[in-house]
């Protein structure tokens, strides 16, 4: 299993959060806990960059989802980018990518990220 790495960088209207390494139970609060510091106020936009994620479970799922309901109660969103085909398919599995918007790169997830109106509900 590749250990996980995680970044971010504050851009305007959005913070970019990259996650590098497979995202399961052992590292679960290690990205609950990095996603908590990185985020500068609750109504924000995040995107996840997902492009170097080769494997997520329900546990980093779980993480994202619980970021996304967050987010979206206080007028922010979240938006997933450049999923890998194991976690994508995750996303399908489970009917996420039906509430979460899941974009084919970085840069779309911004773009929409930005132009997005606040979600209501999740």
């Amino acid at each position: 299993m590749s250990p996980l790495t995680l970044s971010h960088q504050r851009l305007p209207g959005v913070t970019v959060i990259a996650v590098c390494g497979e995202m399961d139970a052992t590292n679960r609060g290690e990205f609950e806990a990095y996603v908590a510091k990185a985020r500068s106020s609750p109504g924000e936009r995040l995107v996840f960059d997902l492009s170097r994620v080769p494997f997520m479970d329900s546990s980093g799922l779980h993480v994202l989802l619980t970021c996304t309901t967050d987010r979206l109660r206080h007028g922010g969103a979240v938006h997933l980018a450049s999923a890998q085909p194991l976690p994508t398919r995750l996303f399908e599995i489970t009917g996420v990518s039906n509430h979460v918007p899941v974009h084919d790169s970085v840069e779309d997830a911004i773009t929409a990220a930005r132009a997005s109106a606040p979600e209501r509900s999740f």
